[in-house]
């Protein structure tokens, strides 16, 4: 390890950024945030956070109030917060919307190619080339009232595991399944409540003090 305390960046979209599904779509408190949960399981580890809704791996959404293609995104962050330890992805829910094609193995064709610009980023010194950690998001569920988009996404977000695990090894990173130790909330069969929310944190404690020897 370099000579600074661990850094480590998690990157995501509305899952990481907090969305909460009881309230209106407003964010989790900042404690209850999975990065946050990590955070203060590994206090040695500076945690930086880069979650934005609507966030895809590699799709443009011109309609958005913001970049949400994260093939551009991810460089931004790269630079912004180098030197890293370890990068953190966990993305995939938003490309199963019908604009976006709707099926997992384009969330895996993105992915593979988010691996690509962090291996190939030119970062200060060039020998701090930081680990790669891919996170399968939750698979969704049928919503409770039907919410937009949510049934196509049920069957296609259950291939996230298999395939990202798939890709972790052709590509040589490390590979966690949140949807091991996390559900969405049936209120709209996508995002998390608190409790699941922390869970992923929590979770990623021990596989990601393994992978820094910490």
């Amino acid at each position: 390890m370099a000579d600074h305390s661990a850094r480590i960046l998690c990157y995501g979209d509305s899952l990481t950024w907090g969305h909460d599904p009881a309230n209106g779509g407003l964010r989790h408190a900042i404690s209850d945030l999975w990065p946050s949960v990590l955070a203060e399981a590994i206090p040695e580890a500076t945690v930086l956070a880069d979650g934005v809704n609507g966030r895809s791996t590699s799709f443009d959404d011109h309609a958005a109030p913001c970049d949400r293609n994260a093939t551009r995104t991810l460089p931004v962050a790269l630079a912004a917060h180098m030197p890293l330890d370890l990068v953190v992805i966990m993305l995939g829910t938003n490309d199963l919307k019908p604009k976006h094609g709707a099926v997992a193995s384009g969330a895996q064709a993105g992915m593979r190619r988010l691996i690509q610009l962090v291996r190939g980023f030119p970062f200060k010194p060039a020998s701090a080339q930081p680990q790669i950690l891919i996170v399968a998001p939750p698979y969704c569920i049928a919503p409770a009232k039907g919410a937009p988009d949510g049934p196509a996404r049920v069957g296609e977000s259950h291939l996230f595991a298999p395939l990202y695990a798939e890709l972790a090894e052709e590509e040589g990173v490390a590979f966690f399944d949140a949807g091991r130790v996390a559900q969405p909330s049936p209120l709209d069969g996508v995002h998390l409540d608190a409790a699941n929310t922390r869970a992923i944190g929590a979770a990623l404690a021990e596989p990601v003090r393994a992978l820094l020897a910490l």
